[in-house]
């Protein structure tokens, strides 16, 4: 009995063009949307330290609520990203008495890269919250 091979020459590179794009495509993606988030978060979390010490290092609370904003929005815009919401809250007290403290949260949301929704459905939501005392030899 004699078996006759059939023509397959060259099927294998194809075979593994498919599989390489099949298993690469999404593996890529998945790496981009995760630095995409992790950056947010980095953003997110600088935003919040930057907006912490402006607080404590303003002369009004007034002023101090204004530095804090900016200072965040500056920090998120470095990277990319929409204005934050931005809370702050007194821990001890008066807000800028000397050796009280402050609580900043600060949230924004990411975009995932090559999303077909643009309803608020494709992004993911990050935030970060700084906790900075008030100079206890500030003068005041």
């Amino acid at each position: 009995m004699r078996f006759e091979r059939a023509a397959d020459g060259g099927t294998a590179v194809v075979e593994f063009v498919v599989l390489a794009v099949l298993v690469m495509v999404p593996l890529a993606y998945a790496a981009v949307v995760v630095l995409k988030v992790h950056s947010a978060t980095y953003a997110a979390v600088t935003a919040a330290r930057e907006a912490g010490r402006a607080y404590v290092t303003a002369d009004t609370t007034s002023a101090a609520s204004a530095r804090a904003r900016s200072a965040a929005r500056i920090a998120l815009a470095d990277y990319g990203l929409p204005d934050p919401e931005l809370s702050i809250a007194c821990i001890d007290g008066s807000c800028l008495a000397p050796s009280s403290g402050i609580e900043v949260e600060v949230r924004t949301q990411v975009a995932i890269p090559f999303s077909p929704f643009g309803d608020g459905r494709s992004v993911i939501p990050v935030s970060a919250v700084h906790q900075a005392r008030v100079d206890t030899y500030r003068r005041g």
